[in-house]
């Protein structure tokens, strides 16, 4: 671990100028350029709201605001793009870098690292806008906010040690980059970011402690919307699942780095 620690540090510009020129290439020849980082999510929050807050936003108690549940999608949106955009794209990161392994010597790890940065500027970029929107509804979270950037590294070290994990596994097995999107579509409605937890049955309530998402998600809904702190209780088991993913994805790409390079 302290080797791969070194080679990722010796290689810091080449991982930062590939942060920069991804965001660069990402929007070449666009007017709004970064802009649209920022909108899609925005866009894709006020659908959501606009057709769903007259039946569920009576029903989202703790928030005395009338745009309570565009407060509530919006906190859940923060977390789901990040998580589903860094996963998504660190399962297919390999097959869409092959050519680069190929020619270029350097630590393969540098491109998940890559990937998490560029995310990681694409949701901050988010948080602004969502921050400027709460201000302009009429809602300012109070200093438990402040463990938004924990939460937001967390995420991020859980969808890129699973996601990095499936990628290596994606280049040997190509029908599972076909898989996941199926499988996020699904999760997405398995966690409680476009509903309330509490409209649903108790006895369904009681299964959703089983989805690894829900404690960061309600994290983001507490911090953001109902001025609480994170729910620790559930995060501290998120802490060890995504350890030990990391440590799966870690040994894995070691074992199969040669190999990866030769099925690419």
């Amino acid at each position: 671990m302290i080797n791969v620690l070194r080679s990722l540090w010796g290689y810091r510009y080449f991982i930062l100028s590939s942060i920069r020129n991804d965001l660069r290439a990402r929007f070449a020849r666009s007017k709004l350029g970064g802009l649209w980082m920022i909108i899609h999510p925005l866009a894709q929050v006020l659908i959501f709201a606009l057709i769903l807050s007259e039946v569920l936003s009576a029903k989202l108690p703790g928030v005395n605001n009338k745009y309570a549940y565009a407060l509530y999608l919006m906190a859940g949106m923060l977390f789901w793009t990040l998580f589903s955009e860094t996963l998504s794209r660190c399962v297919n990161l390999f097959i869409d870098n092959g050519n680069l392994m190929k020619k270029m010597a350097f630590p393969r790890l540098c491109l998940p690292i890559i990937a998490a940065g560029t995310m990681m500027v694409t949701n901050l970029l988010l948080t602004c806008a969502i921050f400027g929107v709460f201000a302009a509804l009429g809602h300012y979270p109070d200093s438990n906010a402040l463990w938004l950037p924990l939460l937001i590294l967390m995420t991020l070290a859980l969808s890129v040690s699973l996601g990095t994990l499936l990628g290596v596994i994606n280049v040997f097995m190509r029908d599972l980059g076909q898989i996941v999107p199926v499988v996020l579509n699904a999760l997405f409605w398995l966690t409680p970011v476009v509903y309330n937890l509490n409209t649903l049955p108790p006895k369904l309530q009681a299964w959703f402690a089983y989805n690894p998402l829900y404690a960061l998600v309600s994290s983001y809904q507490n911090v953001l919307v109902y001025n609480k702190p994170p729910a620790w209780d559930q995060l501290s088991m998120l802490v060890i699942v995504t350890a030990v993913l990391a440590v799966m994805a870690l040994v894995m790409f070691r074992k199969s780095g040669a190999d990866m390079v030769d099925a690419l």
